[in-house]
């Protein structure tokens, strides 16, 4: 894992530019990325810059940038491919002359061969950036899922890119100018959904996605792997559980194979739910000699509760036999490490911190890989609104043909409303006649008209205003017509888990100089057991996960309710409120980041 960055000068560079120095800037700021070796190269247009934190092939041999065999191209990578030997091998039956045994070598000289077509073929988590000297144009891609991120910005001395957002704004080259709608969707879902991010001119490349940029400028996005298209081209098998049952421990357990490639120890972070348990159990069953070990975080605040996950990741750690190390967090030590938790957020969120606590436990084992069990939720619609949400949408939406229905149940929202003090109420009849409305409402963090005051916005809310919302999270994922659930699982994908989760992910653990891997995101894994979502039912998602592995897990830990993996936040920001707690500590966030933008303008 890595950070790259990069700048193309335009053909009317702003006098004074020093595109050597800013690339410097924007590397150094993602040292903790790559502590491992720095490397930069330019040709007096193009300027490449990379940190690395090895992981395969520790020889300085294939630090980056990395020149292909043939010269004609210079690449920066961020990532892992997982099927690089196979791929490797492929290229040496061509007749290809490999001076590694790196991932990015074989990427770039299956860019060199068979162009955009070779990023079809990689399975992993990646952004890429390889600057063409033949053509004078730079390709930038980035993995399906979006797990690694990858932004541009357009400056007056050209364009940039970066694997976060804090290291062009350290390049001296941006004005620091935030985004009023960005602001508005964080207070609306607790982060900025791609492809804004908190800053003007700073956007996210789409995931599953490349683009060509040139003296000229940026060029349209091409997509070349849709996860949307795995979802809805998906026929659906009914009936066959067992059928089910052995394609999903196939795939599951071949996606976590794949995610052991290492040349280092790999570890898990164990979290006593069902998602890690089963990761760790598979890591274990394909780890073959290696050591597996896990690493569990638990705070003060929850012993002695449901909340505590240690006890059952403990009690995970002894049925698999393998080493496991608990790190408790105290309100103080939390309290002391808070700056440290704010600088390394490279975008606003209201989560995260449980992600950098755990990284953290986990480099003080001296730990640089560790496998997560995030997305298995969003994949095999675990959370408990799968089973609710299409159930409201459709008696919401039935209830709206009804005549005069309707106004009673706007009555009825606004008790609701006024008793609970959740003016979410206000938009129930609204919203809960879609998917994409349900999903807005159960997962806003504040209602529309809230988010708008919090975000210092003035706007009048009217039914168009929220409909407008509505549309905005539709278009982004599209829809699966007559599998609600199975379209609920895209939308949690393309959002929550996009949005938030897989960003936290990254920067949390890159702050530790740790590579995060989620074989439960994983466009490979998709394509395989999409034709299994569209008939699930109940628990049926969360069934097959339990019969993954060959030896089960224990009933305890299959039985577990979900409690999520949370922070205490209640307890430290709202008095006893876990939701005022949430909106406190979004407020620290928030006057965090215009602090940021206010010492960038300076």
């Amino acid at each position: 894992m890595c950070g790259i960055a990069g700048l193309l000068l335009n053909r009317d560079v702003m006098p004074g530019t020093d595109a050597a120095l800013a690339v410097r800037r924007m590397t150094e700021q993602m040292r903790a990325r790559g502590p491992d070796a720095a490397g930069a190269w330019d040709d007096g247009t193009m300027f490449l810059g990379h940190r690395r934190l090895a992981i395969i092939d520790l020889d300085p041999r294939a630090n980056q940038p990395f020149v292909s065999a043939c010269g004609r191209y210079h690449a920066v990578f961020n990532g892992e491919i997982y099927n690089y030997a196979e791929l490797r091998d492929g290229l040496l039956a061509s007749g290809a002359v490999l001076r590694t045994s790196s991932d990015t070598e074989v990427m770039v000289e299956l860019v060199a061969q068979r162009g955009v077509g070779a990023l079809a073929l990689l399975r992993g988590m990646y952004s890429i950036g390889i600057w063409d000297v033949v053509e004078r144009r730079l390709l930038l891609a980035r993995d399906p899922y979006g797990i690694k991120p990858l932004y541009i910005a357009e400056t007056p001395s050209g364009v940039a890119f970066a694997s976060q957002v804090r290291a062009l704004l350290h390049s001296g080259l941006l004005s620091g100018d935030t985004d009023p709608e960005a602001r508005l969707w964080f207070w609306l879902t607790g982060s900025v959904p791609e492809p804004r991010t908190w800053f003007k001119g700073v956007t996210a490349v789409p995931p599953g996605s490349y683009t060509w940029v040139s003296e000229q400028g940026v060029g349209p996005s091409v997509v070349y792997w849709d996860i949307s298209a795995d979802y809805r081209s998906a026929a659906t098998v009914r009936g066959r559980a067992l059928e089910a049952r052995d394609r999903f421990r196939a795939a599951a357990g071949g996606s976590v194979a794949a995610h052991l490639v290492s040349d280092v120890p790999v570890a898990v972070l164990l979290s006593g739910g069902i998602d890690s348990g089963v990761i760790a159990a598979l890591a274990v069953e394909h780890a073959g000699s290696r050591a597996v070990s896990g690493v569990t975080i638990a705070f003060d605040e929850f012993a002695g509760t449901p909340r505590d996950e240690s006890p059952d990741a403990a009690v995970m750690a002894r049925h698999l036999g393998i080493a496991h190390h608990v790190r408790r967090v105290s309100r103080r030590e939390f309290e002391d490490i808070l700056p440290r938790v704010l600088e390394a957020m490279d975008q606003p969120s209201i989560d995260g911190v449980n992600t950098w606590l755990a990284t953290l436990a986990a480099a003080e084992q001296g730990l640089k890989v560790v496998l997560s069990g995030v997305g298995g939720d969003e994949l095999l619609q675990g959370y408990a609104h799968f089973r609710s949400l299409p159930h409201l949408a459709a008696g919401w939406s039935g209830l709206s043909r009804i005549p005069g229905a309707m106004a009673f149940a706007s009555g009825v929202a606004s008790l609701l409303a006024r008793g609970t003090g959740n003016s979410r109420w206000l938009h129930a009849p609204q919203l809960m006649r879609s998917m994409p409305g349900a999903w807005l409402l159960r997962r806003g963090l504040l209602s529309p008209e809230s988010a708008c005051r919090r975000s210092g916005l003035t706007r009048d809310w009217d039914t168009g205003a929220v409909d407008s919302l509505v549309q905005a999270v539709a278009d982004s994922v599209g829809v699966i017509n007559g599998f609600e659930r199975a379209s609920l699982s895209l939308v949690e994908s393309r959002t929550y888990l996009r949005n938030q989760l897989l960003r936290d992910a990254d920067w949390a653990s890159m702050s530790h100089s740790v590579e995060l891997r989620t074989p439960l995101v994983d466009a490979w894994l998709l394509r395989e057991v999409a034709p299994l979502l569209g008939g699930l039912r109940g628990r049926d998602g969360k069934a097959m996960l339990c019969d993954a592995p060959a030896r089960p897990i224990p009933a305890a830990i299959a039985s577990r309710a979900k409690t999520g993996f949370g922070l205490p936040l209640g307890a430290w920001f709202g008095r006893g409120d876990e939701s005022a707690g949430i909106q406190q500590w979004a407020s620290i966030v928030c006057e965090h980041f215009d602090g940021l933008a206010a010492g960038v303008r300076q």
